[in-house]
């Protein structure tokens, strides 16, 4: 088994290192085709990621910076443009509290397409584009990954109160594909309304499925509600690969510092391995990093004092156990 690896910059080479010690512990057969990012001309090169993933059909990615206001456009959202990864699949489930939600995401559109142009003396327009064929992709996968998993709800988030046509597609979608899933409770909510709720009892939600940038929103949202981004494992899937990452960014100014907390990237090698079949050995990994977590073993962004490599080695210790 051959996974393309790619590490990223800032914290995404030594949480990728840390996630494939972890992997290599219950999977020593698992090998890395390691490809990186080239700028040429100030744009970035990523070719031969693209040719990697398509040969290997899965890949796994530490985070990229992504210039804020100016420069080139976001790598990560180019990947997964052009490796057509239109399903975002974030879980964010605690290991003390009762909240236990997937929020997938539609990947390759919405506001993320970067159509941006002026409209006059300091004033710019950004386009919103929603398509039938993605929205129908996204909601059968919500719908499907539900069943798969044995979840009992999917919640379609919309804001088509305002935005009539681009959420009024989605939300017409949504409640036609739940037509055919008589077994899923369906609801949908308005994006605002949601965010309230989810502060306030995120125990009533399952499934969550919804656009671009609600989704991203929303995942990060879910994120601080078990511990923080550190803990935010991701993955975004295709019909023909899929790429593994955590949830969080780059952070560049801690680089090098050894101060990451790996378990983000370690659990999104545990969706991978889950992706190709191997559910006994993420299921190890998931389950060593929970008790850890009971013992108070933890990083400095969950509160306590271990190093990303020293948390890294006390998992692979309870992977032994």
């Amino acid at each position: 088994m051959k996974v393309t690896l790619i590490k990223g910059d800032g914290i995404g080479p030594e949480v990728i290192s840390s996630a494939c010690k972890v992997i290599n512990a219950v999977c020593p057969d698992i090998e890395y085709d390691e490809v990186g990012v080239e700028l040429k001309d100030d744009e970035p090169v990523i070719e031969p990621i693209i040719s990697s993933v398509k040969k290997n059909k899965i890949g796994l990615k530490g985070p990229i910076t992504t210039p804020i206001g100016s420069g080139f456009r976001s790598i990560n959202v180019s990947l997964r443009k052009e490796l057509s990864l239109y399903a975002g699949v974030r879980p964010a489930k605690s290991y003390d509290k009762d909240i236990d939600i997937v929020v997938i995401r539609e990947n390759t559109e919405g506001l993320y397409t970067g159509i941006e142009y002026p409209v006059g003396n300091d004033a710019f327009c950004a386009v919103r584009v929603i398509t039938k064929d993605a929205c129908n992709k996204i909601v059968h996968f919500a719908f499907e990954y539900a069943r798969k998993n044995k979840r009992k709800k999917v919640t379609a988030i919309h804001k088509a109160n305002i935005l009539k046509l681009t959420c009024g597609l989605f939300l017409d979608t949504a409640r036609n594909i739940a037509l055919d899933y008589p077994d899923i409770e369906f609801e949908d909510k308005l994006i605002d309304n949601t965010c309230m709720q989810l502060a306030k009892k995120p125990n009533v939600f399952d499934v969550i499925v919804t656009t671009n940038l609600f989704g991203d929103i929303i995942s990060d949202l879910c994120a601080g509600l078990i511990g923080g981004l550190g803990v935010a494992s991701g993955a975004n899937i295709g019909d023909e690969c899929a790429v593994f990452e955590p949830v969080h960014g780059s952070c560049p100014k801690y680089a090098g510092l050894n101060q990451a907390n790996p378990i983000a990237t370690i659990l999104s090698g545990a969706m991978m391995l889950k992706y190709i079949g191997k559910n006994k050995e993420a299921e190890k990994i998931e389950n060593a990093i929970i008790s850890l977590l009971k013992k108070g073993v933890k990083t400095k962004d969950l509160g306590g004092n271990y190093t990303c490599s020293q948390m890294t080695d006390e998992i692979i210790n309870e992977l032994q156990i």
